[in-house]
């Protein structure tokens, strides 16, 4: 911008340093398109279509014609602006052949009488804007031979994608990345990005994807998600394409794949397969939710259900989730199928994903627990180091379906089934000593955990949507089942030795138990919605849902006989019990559209009936809850790529059966949890500010959030700890106490023109204020984290291409029994990765990551870690289809698990082993048939 200020300057009142004839001329004339009014005053401006800076400028007469005279030939953007009117923006060049341009009459569009449709016409129709869907033109950017849809995107404006593949677009997470507006394998975004072609897209569009419910009605719920769609070309879904992939390395490290595609007009098929311990192909939590649900239920209503939680069945089950502790082992795999027929009213997306991960890790914590005085005992800290060794192993099966068929124009049937399968084990031995503040030792403790476990999950729902005569007037009806079955077995075997304050050996505890769980749950949901428009701005959305659910549990612990046979049921740690739930729900949204403006506001209340039969004591435990769902949603329009929303949410919280029941685990001795049958429902406040702003020409993106919730009535954990070291956990109702969390974040990004510089800045920060109860006494807990950022981004087309990001960060963590020191400390991050292409078809790479955690009041042990990776590669042959790779993982070797955390009266400090120093030599395959452009080798 100061560049062009002092340009514009220059020109306008310094011409005599220009030639005083040119041999070029650029002309027109400014017109309104529907009054055929000249544009007086309207501001002609050309730019170098390299990098955007100014070469004339001028303003349309009183008959709205311009003139202008560039002093050279070449590449420009002619961009004509006018108050309340939408910019045109062309692309002309000029040389020895063709030194005028006439662009004759120039027509210019009201921004009122838009109807959504903007064309940016820089770059061969580069951009084109649709409302808040931004579409770029694939034709427009540079395709390099088999490169992937993630190197298309990286050269997108506003668009950015770090090493792990995650993308941000205008300063937003993408969570979906869809192929033809459809899934493919789920909603992974990486299968997408990383596998399918670049020179296969047509377009990418960029937009808000509302849920279902907004999109059928027209009423905004305030769910919406950053979603890319890759259109394909026509001529690309013929044929098929695909990559074959084998790496060794060094420390018996491997990492293969292989995915094949198959296109046939509408008809998509897919498969893929990796095996890899490289934790390349390590699981996240994306994929661990994708393959199967999880027990806690919450209806398309909005209602919240009392649900049946495992978390605390005093067994060690590996839900499958890698993330980076310890060495994992995995393979994957899965097939897609997609079709559209009867002129697109038909259509069947399928999935089938099956898995296999093996994780095996040591992992050293470092504890200060600190305790207030309770009676004659004084307040006291006890410091505690913990090792521990696992083997965990899980697979898993999931396969999912969707049919969709449009009964007419007015009305759609959605039918949707999935189902999941687990095998889990796990093999855990602990070891902890905790001693006072004075070094005498207070207790120790070896404990072993072994499991086995299964589990069956079922999905079935039926979606119909019709559209009723009356403009507006909506009606749709949605049927959902759940069934889930729970099986876990294993043995618990720990050891605890007690010491006396004055030293010495006081007694010892033996837990050797056998325990076995069985759970299974039926859900039945239903949800009906009608809409009907009160006026030409009004709408309101009225909704009833029934839901019905049963489930049951049945909890064993067995101690051994003389003999040695685990068949003494111990009624302490077990329970079995029946649960019996009907809930009512019903409610109603406004809506208020005009304009630019946008607004939303409702309840929806839900009666749940709740029974609950012991089966060993045959008592039955009823409760009946109310639950508020209110919502309030405004957002104003600024502009099609700017805008401004408030969203207000309120949900009743119902306690979990674990919490209710009062029942013992004892998967660690030294801490105990039990149920309180007596917990009263929570309800969480939130509410969530949003700003965004994206131009085009510029590139420049802002986005700034804030939000804040609280809960009243709030469940937390009450714990007493004895003078052994001796604790029992029980949740209870906070009175007077609102725990909260807040955040505020600011994002800015736009081009550097005059370096070809993408720059961004990022900042802001996050925290909570938490209660609990320990030892009768009142513990208030605050973390908040502090973070600022600056990324850079530099590319240039076959040469480099250059990314960088880091900045500091501060986190305070404090907590009020906690006097003896706080856990506050500075720390930085940073990331860099760096590209280059050379002549003869070869590329280096190199990427870092460094981390910083200062020591602090409680630990006093700075931790600083540099990850520095590494890679040359020679592709083959004139398509480039064929690489071959060396690759250096953790250069330095300095690769360590490590996590601070601070919560209630505990702060802890874990370190763990992970994935460290190895060399990899890869071999890679693309092969492609598509259409009629496959290059010849």
């Amino acid at each position: 911008m100061k560049l062009k200020l002092i340009l514009l300057f220059f020109i306008s009142y310094f011409p005599f340093f220009s030639f005083s004839q040119s041999n070029y001329e650029v002309k027109g004339t400014i017109t309104d398109t529907a009054a055929t009014y000249q544009m007086v005053n309207s501001t002609i401006t050309i730019l170098n279509a390299k990098d955007s800076t100014l070469v004339k400028y001028t303003r349309a007469g009183t008959d709205g014609a311009f003139k202008l005279r560039p002093q050279k030939a070449g590449k420009f953007i002619l961009l004509v602006s006018y108050p309340g009117y939408a910019d045109y923006v062309e692309d002309f060049s000029l040389d020895s052949l063709k030194r005028t341009h006439d662009f004759g009459q120039v027509n210019l569009l009201l921004k009122s009488t838009l109807l959504n449709d903007v064309i940016i016409k820089g770059k061969i129709n580069a951009i084109k804007m649709k409302g808040d869907t931004t579409e770029f033109n694939a034709a427009a950017y540079v395709i390099q031979p088999n490169s992937k849809v993630e190197d298309l995107l990286k050269q997108l404006p506003g668009i950015s994608i770090d090493k792990d593949g995650k993308i941000t677009a205008q300063g937003q997470t993408v969570k979906k990345v869809l192929v033809d507006g459809e899934e493919f394998f789920g909603d992974d975004p990486t299968l997408v990005t990383k596998n399918l072609r670049g020179d296969m897209v047509d377009k990418v569009q960029l937009y808000d994807k509302t849920s279902d419910q907004a999109a059928f009605t027209g009423i905004d719920d305030g769910e919406k998600s950053k979603t890319i769609n890759i259109k394909l070309k026509e001529d690309k879904k013929q044929g098929y394409f695909g990559k074959l992939g084998a790496s060794a390395a060094t420390d018996k490290y491997y990492q293969e794949q292989g995915m094949v595609n198959v296109f046939k007009g509408k008809k998509k098929f897919a498969a893929y397969g990796t095996i890899a311990n490289t934790g390349k192909t390590g699981l996240s939590w994306g994929d661990s939710n994708k393959y199967g649900s999880s027990n806690m239920q919450i209806d398309d209503s909005g209602a919240f259900s009392v649900y049946i939680d495992d978390a605390n069945d005093g067994l060690d089950s590996f839900s499958g989730q890698y993330d980076g502790k310890g060495i994992p082992k995995t393979k994957n795999g899965g097939t897609h199928f997609s079709n559209k027929w009867n002129k697109d009213k038909e259509s069947i997306n399928a999935n089938y994903k099956i898995g296999m991960v093996d994780v095996t890790g040591d992992n050293n914590t470092l504890t200060q627990q600190n305790i207030p005085a309770t009676g004659n005992s004084n307040a006291r800290v006890i410091n505690s180091e913990s090792d521990e060794s696992f083997d965990k192993h899980l697979f898993r099966q999931k396969l999912d379906g969707t049919y969709t068929i449009n009964l007419d124009s007015n009305a759609t049937l959605k039918i949707a089934m999935d189902g999941t399968t687990k095998n889990n084990s796990s093999a855990t031995e602990y070891k902890a000593n905790s001693l006072r503040e004075d070094g005498t030792e207070v207790n120790n403790s070896s404990r072993s955990l072994n499991n086995k476990g299964d589990q069956r999950d079922f999905n079935a729902s039926v979606l119909y949507t019709q559209k009723l005569k009356k403009k507006g007037r909506t009606f749709s009806l949605r049927l959902a089942q759940n069934i889930s079955e729970n099986n876990n077995n294993g043995y618990l075997y720990s050891k605890n030795q007690f010491f006396k304050e004055t030293g010495g050996f006081e007694y010892e505890k033996l837990v050797d138990q056998k325990k076995t769980s069985h759970t299974n749950s039926s859900k039945f949901n239903t949800n009906a919605t009608y809409t009907e428009p009160l006026s030409d701005k009004w709408t309101v959305l009225f909704n009833y849902g029934l839901n019905l659910s049963q489930g049951s549990s049945d909890k064993k612990s067995f101690n051994k006989d003389g003999e040695g046979n685990y068949n003494q049921l111990d009624q302490e740690f077990s329970n079995s019990f029946d649960l019996d739930q009907i809930s009512n729900q019903g409610g109603a949204v406004f809506n208020y559209k005009n304009g630019k403006t946008i607004l939303s506001f409702g309840t929806k209340v839900a009666n749940v009936d709740f029974k609950q039969l012991n089966e060993y004591t045959k008592e039955t435990y009823k409760m009946n809850f109310l639950n508020w769902s209110p919502q309030a949603n405004y957002r104003y329009n600024l502009s099609q790529q700017k805008n401004f929303s408030v969203y207000y949410n309120g949900n009743t919280v119902q306690p979990s059966i674990n919490q209710l029941q009062p029942v013992k685990v004892n998967t660690d001795p030294l801490n105990i949890n039990l149920g309180s049958p007596n917990l009263k429902p929570s309800f969480q406040n939130n509410i969530e500010m949003s700003y965004s702003s994206y131009k085009v020409i510029t590139n420049e993106s802002i986005w700034l959030s804030a939000n804040y919730g609280l809960t009243t009535n709030a469940i937390s954990n009450s714990s007493m700890t004895n003078d052994k070291g001796e604790s029992t956990y029980q949740p209870v109702n906070l009175n007077g106490k609102t725990p909260s969390n807040y955040g505020l974040n600011l994002y800015y990004e736009r081009k550097i023109k005059f370096m070809d510089l993408n720059m961004g800045l990022n900042g802001g920060f996050y925290g909570s204020t938490s209660y609990s109860m320990v030892n009768n006494d009142f513990n208030t807990t605050t973390n908040n984290n502090y973070n600022a950022n600056i990324s850079l981004a530099k590319r240039k087309e076959k040469k480099y291409d250059l990314y960088f990001s880091g900045g500091p960060t501060y986190k305070v963590s404090e907590s009020s029994l906690q006097t003896t020191g706080t856990n506050n400390g500075w720390g930085a991050n940073a990331n860099m990765n760096f590209n280059l292409y050379l002549p003869g078809k070869i590329e280096m790479g190199t990427d870092w990551n460094y981390q910083y955690r200062a020591k602090t009041q409680t630990f006093n042990q700075t931790f600083e870690r540099f990850i520095w990776n590494a890679s040359i590669s020679k592709k083959f042959f004139k398509a480039e289809d064929l690489r071959l790779s060396l690759s250096a993982n953790d250069l330095l070797n300095q690769n360590t698990g490590f996590e601070r955390n601070a919560n209630n009266n505990f702060v802890t400090e874990e370190r763990y082993n992970t994935i460290k120093r190895y060399f990899m030599l890869s071999l890679i395959w693309d092969f492609n048939k598509m259409g009629g452009s496959t290059p010849k080798k």
